[in-house]
């Protein structure tokens, strides 16, 4: 094999969030059913960025932060 694992593996692109997504859970409801995990809530406002334990999706904030989120 020439190439490493992660030369072979694309990266997926974060998934862009705003104020309208909160409170965000992976899977999103918009998913697809047939390859779900457990419903996960992600805190992404306060850092701006948040991955999913279960399959690795990133999801980046933006736009205004909720009030009470610096």
């Amino acid at each position: 094999m020439t190439q490493s694992a992660a030369q072979a593996t694309p990266v997926q692109p974060a998934i862009k969030v705003s104020r309208k997504d909160l409170p965000l859970c992976c899977p999103r409801p918009e998913d697809a059913l047939w390859n779900m995990h457990p419903r996960v809530y992600l805190p992404i406002a306060a850092g701006g960025e948040a991955v999913c334990p279960y399959c690795g999706t990133k999801y980046r904030f933006t736009g205004e932060k909720p009030k009470g989120h610096h």
